[in-house]
């Protein structure tokens, strides 16, 4: 039995050998068909063949009468321009080129054919920068590369070591044609660290030598961004985009390729792409005006994203994703795209990268200025579609973050003089409504100029909308200031990536001159209109704003309506504008007040004599004419001759406007008359003062939703019931009969 069982553990060993051996000779043959395959299609495919044929081809190889050189290059061009090139490709040609292997003229031909179907590999860029600072490449062909670097600049998977190569890059700064090319490009890759003292003296030498060219501007300002007490030139606070669009040689084969291949790469250039009619017209059109797919520059099975463990923006679609994944976000080179994702700029406000704000900032002057301010404005549907979807967009972006943009800001200034006040008018007064303080000094020109011309010649509704647009700035400043007064003392930054610090009397100046304004705009307005009550409702919206400015928001500043303004609402038809001006009033009575105390306790702040004596006058006149029945007597601050009344034939005159006869309450009173004496036939509305029904037709009034009304009657007159008991206020007598 013991024999038997060995042989039987002996037949196992062998049997399982041979399955191993059956199955390595298995494997083995499956491995050399498909390596017999491979090779097969290499040798079949021309496309490969050519690929081979340039990454071994010798340096000093004829190009002049070289077929073979000639058929390849066709149909490695014939790809390029159709489906483009994959990044091996890519890698081959562009070493082939760059290393001047045929001559500089087979490298400028193959660099106008080198379209990417998908991505660029950042090796192949880093081999090419060092060819062009090993080999003597003419100038025209070295600026052809950059051009098409900056053109695939969102398509290269990494940029990590183009950024360890920043300093051979910069050395190319000094070159007068390369410099802008240059610049462009130190722009993208600029990070704090690649700010060093000499490189800042090097382009402060420049300047000196070249004078203030954009592209060099630009590349201080960023990185005076990052140190700025390294760069101590003043530079200014909105400057022209200037870095352009380099993308005209390769724009329609672009176009073409990602078109076919349905790409999702967003680039620069896909900003410009899309089906262009030829035309007779030479008139500019809107390119630059749609918001560009949220696309990360390094692509999802990309060996790059992998090791660097960088997560797409394009996969970020929930909030925990976004918390997971904040330290592996590369922001986009095409910062246009955070714009159409709420998560994107959610990260964009957590980083406060000055340099990514400094870069959508750009993006956003090329698209507002180039191809918005400077376009035909030619009112086709995708034009105006275009434009409306981009303003939307930014809009939703600037609440959001609740800031601006100084692009945004300077766009509008220029703007409002070429605007004919109906082309996307809720969309440009939003953007209006949301702009920084603007220093006194110049507010008048850039502002209040352009929008008088359009308030007097416009209609109803836009005088509406302009006195609302400019109610939503105040409260903007003013929420600033309280914000920020707090933070910084008395020396304020409105604006966390706008270049403005201003003092507290700077920031009262531009207030002043803005409610002063909408005081000119709203008593003219008001004469235009006839005291439309619509009109008058947006201008009473403004001045609840302005009467609380001291106790809402800690501006030490009351500015009283003008008179255009005060009368109007006081005199109005309609119940609701009154109760409104009394409330307003008692807003105004409150924080002169307080102001008043703090003022005598402090002695930090002054408020002028002169808006005392206007508050005391519109008061005295309002209780006058509301509660005590003196108007139109000798004395008041409306005088109407004698004589003039008789001829109106109105009897006492001088009870028109108090509150049983007054045309806004007539009806309320009528109807107090009617529920107190259903029997009376005569209508005696004066027997309403008598007794106790007073204090009765005030409830009622009260009673009817006119709280503003009834703060008013409360802080600012005394009132004597019919029992004799004094309420507490500050004002005037029990209402006569005069």
């Amino acid at each position: 039995m013991a024999k038997a069982a060995n042989l039987s553990k002996s037949d196992l060993d062998s049997s399982s050998g041979s399955d191993l051996s059956v199955s390595s000779r298995t494997s083995n043959r499956s491995l050399r068909v498909v390596e017999k395959e491979r090779r097969k299609n290499e040798a079949g495919d021309p496309f490969l063949l050519a690929l081979k044929y340039f990454s071994e081809v010798e340096a000093g190889t004829p190009c002049i009468g070289n077929d073979v050189l000639e058929r390849n290059l066709v149909q490695v061009e014939r790809v390029g321009l159709s489906r483009g090139l994959p990044p091996e490709a890519i890698s081959v040609m562009l070493d082939y080129a760059m290393s001047l292997r045929m001559g500089g003229m087979m490298c400028v031909r193959v660099l106008k054919f080198l379209i990417p179907a998908t991505m660029v590999p950042q090796e192949a860029v880093v081999r090419a920068v060092a060819w062009l600072c090993v080999s003597k490449i003419a100038i025209s062909t070295q600026v052809l590369f950059l051009r098409w670097v900056l053109t695939v600049f969102d398509m290269i998977d990494s940029k990590d070591n183009l950024r360890a190569i920043y300093g051979f890059i910069f050395h190319f700064v000094t070159e007068e044609n390369l410099s802008p090319y240059i610049c462009h490009l130190l722009y993208l890759l600029t990070r704090r660290e690649s700010v060093r003292p000499f490189r800042v003296r090097k382009l402060l030498d420049l300047q000196t030598k070249m004078g203030r060219q954009p592209f060099l501007l630009l590349l201080l300002s960023l990185y005076k961004v990052f140190c700025p007490e390294l760069v101590a030139l003043a530079l200014p606070s909105r400057m022209r985009s200037g870095f352009k669009n380099h993308n005209s040689t390769w724009k329609a084969a672009l176009s073409a390729v990602q078109k076919r291949n349905n790409s999702q790469v967003s680039s620069d250039i896909s900003l410009t792409l899309g089906v262009k009619h030829k035309t007779n017209s030479r008139k500019r059109k809107y390119h630059h005006l749609e918001v560009p797919s949220l696309s990360s520059s390094v692509q999802r099975n990309s060996p790059f994203s992998s090791s660097r463990k960088v997560f797409p923006l394009e996969q970020l679609h929930t909030f925990p994703q976004l918390l997971d994944n904040l330290h592996r976000i590369e922001l986009p080179s095409q910062m246009g795209s955070l714009l159409g994702s709420s998560l994107a700029l959610c990260y964009l406000d957590y980083v406060q990268d000055d340099s990514a704000f400094l870069r959508l900032n750009f993006w956003l002057g090329h698209a507002l200025h180039e191809e918005f301010l400077f376009c035909s404005g030619d009112g086709s549907s995708g034009s105006s579609s275009g434009a409306l979807h981009l303003l939307n967009r930014l809009l939703s972006t600037q609440h959001f973050l609740q800031e601006g943009f100084s692009s945004t800001e300077g766009f509008l200034y220029k703007f409002l003089n070429v605007w004919d006040g109906s082309l996307l008018r809720p969309q440009i007064l939003g953007l209006l409504s949301g702009i920084p303080v603007v220093p006194s000094s110049c507010i008048n020109q850039l502002l209040f100029e352009p929008l008088v011309q359009l308030f007097f010649t416009s209609t109803l509704f836009f005088k509406c909308s302009v006195i609302d647009c400019l109610n939503n700035m105040l409260l903007k400043w003013l929420t600033w200031h309280s914000v920020y007064a707090l933070e910084d003392g008395l020396d304020i930054s409105f604006h966390s990536h706008t270049p403005m610090n201003m003092t507290l009397s700077g920031f009262m100046d531009s207030v002043v001159e803005l409610v002063r304004f909408v005081g000119r705009l709203s008593a003219v307005g008001l004469q235009l209109e006839g005291c439309h009550s619509l009109l008058l409702s947006f201008i009473l919206d403004f001045y609840e704003t302005v009467c609380d400015m001291f106790l809402k928001y800690g501006l030490p500043l009351v500015v009283m309506p003008p008179v255009g303004v005060f009368y109007p609402a006081l005199f109005a038809t309609d119940p609701v504008s009154l109760d409104r001006l009394g409330y307003i009033m008692y807003r105004y009575k409150k924080n002169l007040t307080s102001a008043k105390c703090q003022q005598q306790e402090t002695k930090a702040f002054h408020i002028s004599r002169q808006t005392y004596r206007e508050f005391n006058h519109y008061l005295s006149f309002m209780v006058s004419c509301l509660w005590n029945s003196k108007m139109f007597l000798p004395g008041m601050a409306i005088e109407v001759d004698q004589e003039l009344l008789s001829l109106s034939k109105v009897a006492e005159p001088w009870t028109s406007f108090d509150l049983i006869h007054h045309p806004a309450f007539l009806g309320y009173a009528l109807d107090f008359h009617h529920k107190c004496w259903p029997e009376r036939k005569e209508m005696d509305l004066n027997s309403i003062k008598a007794g106790k029904q007073w204090d009765w037709y005030l409830e009622f009034l009260f009673s009817q939703g006119f709280q503003g009304l009834q703060q008013f009657v409360q802080s600012s007159i005394t009132r004597r019931s019919a029992a004799g008991t004094n309420d507490q206020g500050q004002g005037d007598r029990q209402p006569t009969n005069s």
